[in-house]
């Protein structure tokens, strides 16, 4: 029910410029495209296109219009709109909803539900959502800043297509900066550098952009601000990072792969980007010593005493003194010569041992602490290597009648060069030795 004072509360910014047709949706052309010679029509706009709008998860950054174009797909197919929160709502509102949407259908209308932060819901609460989206007494348009593959229920996920909104580019800043200059009839006090770094403050997010400019028209048309200025005006926030989900994974990963890729700067970069977003050390501490002995391993021996000591300098240190010890190892791990043959070598050998099962070693290596296993041959015909004249009996130790397999291949990067030349020397001795054995047993 309005009142008489509702026309006199100024509504906030953002809500004034959200967009009333999907046209007017920035940043969004993958999903809403109308398509051309080049590209190809929009999920979204097809459906439209269509007639028909299916269940629907809408994951992406916040601010990026997923709320905007859930209300819009409802307005477009002339259905009515139920918004709920995840956060605020239960079972008594989703029951009290799914009782309108009855009533809807019953009148030849339908109903688009649209949960904000769908991933907030339990398991139980989203599955009692499957029963009206199959037999269409609801559209569902869940929205959700996290990946629905991890927090949504997969007969959930299984009902719904998942479309990905991009976080708003540069571009797409600047169009909703335009469009908020003309709603309030005047430019932005800003110089280019400063509305650059505007741009730049919001990370993407249109609804955080729209709420510096409303900070910022409360500020006179003179003087022009700079970017100290506006920095003094406006309070840069923490980049969007979630330790815990997607941020976290996604960045770890973007850190291990650039040291793969040997490129250092980038390392570098991602580092710091876990680091504003507030990432525990010790958890890049722990994938520092994974990467040296997963991509490094014995290329560079040194990659692991490296990365342990700098992992020890940060716990005795602390931030962000500390700091300064992991960004050195990262240097290091980045220019030092890659090499995944331990780890290779790990899997093949996981892999050769579930497949040969519970083979016995053979008897010769094996020891003989009692008579009885004295006499069962436990022992018999083992060389003990150091009385060899080259120090190697060239022995079998695997299981008998097993064919040797060769797990462990040296590269030829840094000191796996080395140790490709002692492999190679053993399995020449081997050779000769066995050669040898054969000819003896074939005189007998």
């Amino acid at each position: 029910m309005s009142t008489l004072f509702d026309s006199q509360v100024q509504r906030p910014l953002a809500d004034r410029l959200r967009p009333k047709t999907l046209e007017e949706v920035v940043g969004q052309d993958h999903l809403l495209g109308v398509g051309d010679e080049t590209t190809s029509e929009g999920p979204l706009r097809r459906m439209l296109s269509l007639g028909l709008v299916s269940s629907l998860v809408l994951w992406g950054p916040p601010g990026t219009g997923k709320t905007t174009i859930a209300r819009l797909l409802a307005d477009h197919t002339e259905m009515v709109f139920e918004p709920l929160s995840a956060v605020f709502s239960g079972v008594a509102d989703l029951r009290k909803v799914f009782e309108r949407a009855k009533a809807n259908r019953e009148a030849g209308r339908g109903t688009l539900l649209f949960i904000d932060e769908i991933h907030r819901f339990n398991r139980a609460q989203q599955d009692g959502f499957l029963p009206y989206v199959e037999d269409g007494t609801v559209v569902l348009v869940g929205a959700t800043t996290e990946n629905p593959s991890f927090e949504l229920n997969p007969a959930l996920l299984s009902r719904c297509q998942v479309l990905v909104l991009n976080r708003l580019d540069d571009q797409a800043l600047e169009s909703m900066l335009d469009r908020a200059e003309i709603e309030l009839e005047h430019p932005l006090p800003l110089t280019e550098d400063a509305r650059n770094a505007l741009r730049a403050m919001a990370d993407g997010d249109g609804r955080y952009l729209l709420n510096l400019v409303e900070i910022l028209s409360q500020f006179p048309a003179e003087p022009i601000m700079d970017v100290t200025e506006l920095a003094q005006a406006v309070h840069k926030r923490r980049p969007l990072y979630d330790k815990s989900q997607d941020g976290h994974y996604n960045l770890i990963s973007a850190l291990h792969k650039s040291l793969r890729g040997s490129d250092t700067d980038a390392a570098l970069y991602w580092f710091q980007r876990m680091i504003q977003g507030g990432e525990d050390m010790h958890f890049i501490a722990r994938r520092l010593v994974r990467f040296a002995v997963e991509d490094i391993g014995l290329a560079d021996p040194n990659a692991l005493i490296q990365s342990m000591s700098a992992w020890q300098a940060y716990d005795r240190l602390g931030s962000p003194e500390g700091e300064l010890a992991i960004v050195q190892c990262i240097i290091y791990l980045a220019t030092a010569p890659k090499s995944n043959a331990a780890y290779m070598a790990e899997k093949a050998a996981r892999k050769v041992a579930m497949e040969t099962g519970s083979l016995d070693p053979p008897k010769h290596i094996l020891n003989a602490p009692t008579g009885l296993m004295k006499d069962l041959g436990y022992g018999a015909g083992y060389e003990y290597d150091h009385n060899s004249a080259d120090g190697f009996s060239g022995q079998n130790y695997f299981p008998d009648n097993m064919r040797r397999p060769r797990l462990f291949e040296p590269g030829d990067k840094g000191f796996e060069r080395e140790i490709a030349k002692r492999v190679a020397y053993w399995d020449k001795i081997r050779t000769e030795k066995k050669d040898k054995k054969t000819k003896r047993d074939d005189d007998k």
